[in-house]
């Protein structure tokens, strides 16, 4: 302003050159280039649409808030139906009280309907007293059974086997409201240098059932947040469709994030380099129902800092107990 002020008291090439400094003032000291103006829109209308994708998977009529039980298999057999004194128990009213069976014999489970039980496998019917074998989620996509709405699947987590039960009109999906999340900042959007090993490493991921699994660590990304030099090791779930899996902790767990770690995806490294966009750091399955059987973060995935991104402990109604 003080420059502009001093202009009408000027003649000729004296105005001409306030003009040019008043411009060149301008330039500047005025708003930021289009370009980064464009791509700050782009990066918030990127993660938006990120964002609501997310929270309609989780809404979605298999996602993980549908979940309502989960109940582990002993040898021999196993009867299921809404009794609740049953091995597994389904929902009160939304099943016959007895069903069927579930019949394992060392890592193979065998389902048989009761008559009138109206139990599909699949989407196709089942003939009442012969047994079928089912395939559990470690050999791919599980057989699907169902009763009416209701759906449950075999698991097998070690050498235990376990059935999982979900119901899309369960208390949980019907009163979520969304997910809190720290608002997402192209400062978290970081690149990071990939540095393989000399062959996939097997490491063991800890689990909330107090097991550990073994997983393919490809190498350590390495990368540097406030001058700090940090590093997370990432994990390949599907060797068929790779990606970066990295499970981690940092000082914002158990604050506002929830306690046992968060989850984060990336592209497998291009060039050496590995894009790790914390912004879509998400809660495990383990913070919205009790019934599921999440990982932990290896000891090498503990950051010493607080990384102020993605999202906060969801604390809606039906949240488990942590």
């Amino acid at each position: 302003m003080s420059r502009r002020e001093s202009g009408p008291s000027r003649r000729g090439a004296t105005l001409g050159l306030v003009l040019a400094v008043l411009l060149a003032t301008a330039m500047a000291l005025g708003a930021p280039p289009a370009a980064p103006r464009a791509e700050a829109k782009d990066f918030q209308r990127d993660w938006q649409a990120w964002h609501r994708e997310r929270i309609e998977r989780l809404k979605a009529e298999s996602g993980w808030l549908t979940l309502v039980g989960l109940h582990w298999l002993s040898p021999g057999e196993n009867r299921f139906g809404s009794e609740p004194s049953l091995a597994v128990p389904l929902p009160s009213g939304r099943a016959p009280l007895r069903a069927g069976t579930l019949t394992v014999d060392g890592r193979t489970v065998r389902v048989t309907a009761d008559a009138g039980s109206g139990l599909t496998i699949n989407g196709g019917p089942i003939q009442p007293g012969v047994s079928r074998e089912l395939k559990t989620d470690a050999d791919g996509a599980p057989d699907i059974l169902m009763i009416g709405t209701l759906a449950f699947h075999v698991i097998r987590r070690g050498d235990r086997l376990g059935v999982r039960v979900k119901d899309p009109e369960s208390q949980v999906r019907r009163d979520f409201t969304g997910i809190d999340t720290f608002p997402a900042a192209t400062r978290w959007r970081i690149t990071a240098a990939f540095v393989p090993y000399p062959k996939p490493k097997e490491i063991e991921i800890p689990t909330v059932l107090g097991t550990v699994e073994k997983m393919q660590a490809p190498g350590v990304v390495k990368f540097r947040v406030d001058g700090q030099e940090l590093s997370l090791e990432p994990v390949i779930e599907d060797p068929l469709d790779p990606s970066l899996f990295f499970i981690f902790r940092d000082r914002t767990s158990g604050r506002e994030t929830y306690g046992s770690g968060r989850f984060l995806d990336a592209d497998m490294p291009k060039d050496g380099k590995v894009v790790l966009d914390f912004n879509r750091a998400t809660n495990p399955p383990c913070a919205f129902t009790p019934y599921a059987t999440c990982p932990l973060p290896p000891k090498s995935n503990s950051l010493p800092i607080r990384i102020e991104a993605g999202e906060k402990a969801w604390h809606g109604k039906g949240a488990p107990e942590h």
